[in-house]
C-alpha cells in the first residue's frame, strides 16, 4: 500500500494534522498494521516537498506546533493516477512456503508435518478473521473476504503440495 497516496486521498476531505490523518488511516486501513507517528511525518515532510500538500495553518499545542495540511491540485491530480492506475497482480512464485517445503524435502527432512503445521496456521488466522467479520462494518467485512479468500487459495495449494510430496521429493533430490 501506498503510504503516501493513503494520506493525500484522506487530505481530499478536508485538512486534517498529522495526529488526525494518523488516526483515520488507522481507523479506515490500519487495523492489522496501524502507522507510526513517525512514518506519518516523514511522509508529510516529502509531500510537503514534493509540492502534493502545504501546511495551511499552525497551531500550538501541548507539545511540538501542530501543522494542518491540505492537499495541493498537484496532489490531487497524483492520487486520480494512482487510483487509476491497476495495481499488479502477485503471483507469489516465489513464496517463503514453497521454499520451505522444497528445502525440508531437499535435506532429508519430511515436508508433510510442515505443511500441516501450516493449514493449522492458516485455519487459526481463518476462524479469527470470521470472527472480527461478524462484528465488523462493511469496509472490515470487505477487507476480512479479501484475506480469507487468499487464505483459501493457500489452503487449497497446502492440499495439492500434500497429495504430491512423494513425487516432488524425488524431483528435488535428483
Amino acid at each position: 500500500m501506498s503510504i503516501g497516496h493513503t494520506l493525500l486521498g484522506l487530505l481530499e476531505t478536508g485538512p486534517r494534522h498529522g495526529y488526525d490523518l494518523k488516526r483515520a488511516f488507522d481507523e479506515r486501513f490500519g487495523h492489522d498494521r496501524p502507522l507510526h507517528y513517525g512514518q506519518v511525518y516523514s511522509t508529510m515532510s516529502r509531500l510537503l516537498k514534493n509540492g502534493l500538500v502545504v501546511v495551511e495553518g499552525v497551531e500550538p499545542g501541548g507539545g511540538p506546533e501542530r501543522k494542518r495540511y491540505a492537499i495541493t491540485d498537484a496532489g490531487v491530480t497524483d492520487v486520480a493516477q494512482w487510483l487509476a492506475t491497476p495495481e499488479k497482480p502477485e503471483p507469489y512464485l516465489q513464496s517463503t512456503l514453497y521454499t520451505k517445503v522444497v528445502l525440508a524435502l531437499m535435506t532429508g527432512r519430511g515436508a508433510a508435518g510442515l505443511l500441516d503445521t501450516q493449514r493449522a496456521e492458516h485455519l487459526r488466522l481463518m476462524r479469527e478473521l470470521t470472527r472480527r467479520k461478524k462484528d465488523g462494518d462493511l469496509a472490515d467485512q470487505l477487507i476480512c473476504d479479501h484475506a480469507l479468500f487468499h487464505l483459501e487459495a493457500d489452503l487449497r495449494w497446502l492440499e495439492l503440495t500434500a497429495a504430491r510430496l512423494d513425487r516432488l521429493a524425488e524431483e528435488v533430490r535428483r
